[in-house]
């Protein structure tokens, strides 16, 4: 994991509710919304555009590996992208101009407190809809089959997060999807606004990667 933010997020959702956000027909999301504690080499889904410019849903390995890799290991560094930097940087700079994404999220998770004692919290939006990360993606053909994988962009915090970290995903408005996918604006890569998110503090069972259900969302109290 960076020494950024955004290690574990969560990928649970109606079917319904997520094709009408992304602007997708129907698809079955059966097997892959189903990650109470994603974490990095994680699959994880997002959305892309296919060679006919059309949205496609797509499963990735979470944590970038940039083409020129040896091997995949270096992904684990890469789960997160400083979005005032990516455009420029090695790792990400080719994805940046050609394989841009949206990762959907019912929410993420944040810790707060001394080493050993760290409260973990559950960030999430007022309204209970899904969030939607700005993300990149590539594709490795070094290994004995393809390897697609992704990245989260990440920026300041805003003012509600500042009180758990100094870092944020990059959270899309609904209205911004298309402007991210095709055109990569980078105007879009700002905190989100506040009064957009909330949370709460949640059972430590998030801490062990191994445990993976609802339990993980079980607000503390």
């Amino acid at each position: 994991m960076t020494g950024d933010m955004c290690g574990r997020f969560v990928q649970y959702f109606e079917e319904v509710v997520l094709a009408r956000l992304l602007g997708l027909d129907g698809f079955d999301a059966s097997e892959v919304f189903q990650n109470f504690n994603v974490a990095p080499t994680h699959g994880v889904a997002a959305v892309r555009l296919n060679p006919e410019g059309k949205k496609q849903l797509a499963q990735f390995r979470r944590g970038l590996v940039p083409s020129w890799a040896d091997d995949l290991s270096i992904g684990q560094k890469l789960i997160n992208a400083r979005a005032e930097t990516a455009a420029e940087k090695p790792s990400f700079r080719s994805a940046f101009k050609h394989r841009r994404c949206l990762l959907p999220a019912a929410g993420f998770f944040e810790w707060t407190g001394k080493a050993g004692k760290k409260q973990p919290y559950f960030i999430t939006s007022v309204d209970s809809k899904p969030l939607v990360f700005a993300g990149l993606w590539e594709r490795w053909e070094k290994g004995p089959e393809p390897v697609e994988s992704c990245t989260i962009l990440t920026t300041d915090a805003n003012e509600f997060m500042h009180g758990l970290h100094t870092r944020m995903p990059v959270i899309l408005a609904q209205a911004d999807f298309d402007r991210w996918l095709r055109d990569g604006d980078r105007s879009l890569l700002q905190p989100c606004p506040e009064g957009v998110l909330k949370a709460f503090p949640v059972t430590t069972a998030v801490n062990n990667v191994r445990n993976n259900s609802p339990d993980c969302l079980r607000p503390l109290g």
